[in-house]
């Protein structure tokens, strides 16, 4: 996905909200890092830099709208190498910046500089617990 694709479907004067606790859009969930004890980064981990086009994080279900993680050139670091015993995290990311989460039909929320790790949701029912899809 490119920076323009990205971007075309976000009104130029719309107001992001920056938002520097627990936020959710659609089927992710976005955790401050010092809030969940036993997730981490595993111990050889790699990290790459945000581009600016942004990275995928989630592809919606059944190939539909992704969510990605954008930030300005320099700020943000991910890994996909995460340590979580649900089995929920995608992946972490921390930023010295704003760094954006975006989606065609969502909207964007931004995270405040920190750590964050980036969750699929479940939901609960009498019988079951399965993956929230959008």
């Amino acid at each position: 996905m490119t920076e323009s694709l990205v971007l075309e479907q976000l009104d130029q004067s719309v107001r992001i909200p920056v938002i520097d606790g627990i936020h959710a859009q659609g089927d992710l969930i976005v955790i401050p890092l010092s809030m969940l004890d036993s997730v981490e980064p595993r111990s050889d981990a790699s990290w790459r830099q945000v581009p600016p086009d942004g990275i995928e994080v989630l592809r919606g279900a059944a190939g539909g709208n992704p969510h990605v993680l954008v930030a300005e050139p320099g700020t943000c670091r991910w890994t996909g190498e995460v340590f979580d015993p649900t089995g929920l995290a995608l992946g972490i990311f921390s930023a010295n910046a704003v760094a954006y989460l975006m989606h065609p039909e969502h909207g964007a929320t931004g995270s405040s500089a920190g750590t964050y790790v980036i969750r699929r949701q479940r939901e609960h029912s009498h019988s079951r617990t399965r993956l929230v899809a959008d």
